[in-house]
C-alpha cells in the first residue's frame, strides 16, 4: 500500500439530499485516506435539503482537502459526475455514491488493486445487493442493455462505485455532449480493466433518487449518445414489418381471388387496417427515433451546457 501514497487521489461524490449521510461520510474518508494525497470532490446537484450548509461545515474543517460545488440545478448525476472529474486534481478517482451503500473503507483495497494490476477503470461489484427490489431491476436491466450495446465483457457489471487513472479522466472530460453516459465514455476509451468484490450495505437513511424517469433518461443516454445499434435495429424492424405486410397482402389476395372468401371483414377494411397498423405505426416509431438523434445533436452543436457550477467552495482563496 506505501507505492499508492506517492499518488493523488480524488474522491468524486455527487450529492443529492443527502443530508443525513454526506457529513459522516466525509468524516470517514479523512480517516480512512490520512495516508494519501487526496481531496474529495462534493459536487451538489441541487440539492433541496441542508445538504449545501454540511458541505460547506465540512469544507471549513477539512481547508484544502474538500472541495464543494454547487450546480445552478438539477443535471441528473452522471453530469455532475463529469463535473467532478473536470475539477479532479488526482492521479486517480474514485467516483461513489453520498448513501454510505458504497463502503469507503473499501477504498485503500480499490487503489492498489488498480496500481498493482495496472488497470485502466477497476469496476467493484457486490456478493449481495441491498437495493429495494425497483433499484435492482432498473440496475440489471440497465446492465443487459448496456452489454448489448456497449459489447461489454461477460459478467462485468457497471457499478457507480468504481476507480479510473488520469488517462481516463482526462478522456471523459473531453466529451462535451449535454448528455454523458460515464460508463459508455470510458468503455470507448479502453478495454483494461477489472472488476475487485466490495460489501454492498443497506440505506440506512432517505429512499434512494433514482426514479423510474431518471432511469428511463439514463438508457436513453446509453441507446442515443454511445451507440448506433438502435438506428440499425430500426432499420432490421422496418424491414421485417415491410415483409409483414407483403405476406398479410398475399394472404388477403389468396383468400379474395383463390378460395372466394369475403372473411368476416367489409370489403376494403383488411387492406385499409393492414397500410395503417403495419406501416404507419413502424414510420412514426423510426421517424421519432431518427428525431431523437437529431434533436440531440441539435442540442449538442447549440452549446447546451453539461452542467452550471454556481457556487465553489474550498477551491482557492478567491473562492465566495
Amino acid at each position: 500500500m506505501d507505492k499508492a501514497i506517492k499518488y493523488k487521489l480524488s474522491v468524486v461524490i455527487p450529492v443529492y439530499n443527502s443530508q443525513e449521510t454526506i457529513g459522516a461520510l466525509i468524516d470517514q474518508l479523512t480517516e480512512i485516506l490520512i495516508k494519501y494525497d487526496y481531496e474529495i470532490i462534493l459536487i451538489d446537484d441541487y440539492s433541496k435539503d441542508k445538504s449545501r450548509e454540511i458541505c460547506l461545515s465540512k469544507c471549513k474543517k477539512y481547508a484544502g482537502r474538500v472541495k464543494y460545488h454547487m450546480l445552478s440545478k438539477n443535471f441528473s448525476e452522471h453530469n455532475a459526475v463529469i463535473a467532478g472529474l473536470n475539477c479532479a486534481e488526482g492521479d486517480y478517482a474514485v467516483i461513489m455514491d453520498d448513501d454510505f451503500q458504497n463502503p469507503p473503507e473499501e477504498i485503500p483495497r480499490m487503489i492498489e488493486s488498480m496500481i498493482n494490476n495496472r488497470f485502466d477503470v477497476l469496476y467493484t461489484y457486490y456478493e449481495e445487493k441491498k437495493h429495494n427490489w425497483f433499484r435492482n431491476f432498473g440496475s440489471w436491466f440497465n446492465n443487459k442493455v448496456a452489454a448489448f450495446l456497449l459489447k461489454l465483457p461477460k459478467g462485468l457489471y457497471l457499478s457507480s462505485f468504481k476507480c479510473i487513472n488520469r488517462f481516463i479522466i482526462n478522456e471523459i472530460i473531453k466529451y462535451r455532449g449535454p448528455y454523458p453516459y460515464i460508463d459508455g465514455l470510458i468503455m470507448r476509451a479502453t478495454g483494461n480493466f477489472g472488476t475487485i468484490a466490495v460489501l454492498h450495505q443497506s440505506r440506512k437513511h432517505g429512499h434512494s433518487n433514482y426514479t423510474l424517469r431518471k432511469l428511463m433518461a439514463l438508457w436513453l443516454n446509453m441507446f442515443i449518445n454511445f451507440s448506433v445499434v438502435p438506428l440499425r435495429v430500426s432499420f432490421l424492424t422496418g424491414f421485417l414489418m415491410a415483409i409483414l405486410g407483403m405476406f398479410m397482402i398475399f394472404y388477403f389476395l389468396l383468400d379474395m381471388y383463390v378460395f372466394h372468401s369475403q372473411g368476416p371483414w367489409p370489403a376494403g377494411w383488411f387492406s385499409l387496417i393492414t397500410s395503417v397498423v403495419v406501416f404507419s405505426g413502424a414510420q412514426l416509431m423510426f421517424i421519432g427515433l431518427v428525431g431523437e438523434y437529431i434533436g440531440r445533436l441539435f442540442l449538442t452543436e447549440n452549446g447546451t451546457p453539461q452542467y452550471v457550477i454556481r457556487e465553489s467552495r474550498g477551491v482557492s482563496e478567491k473562492d465566495g
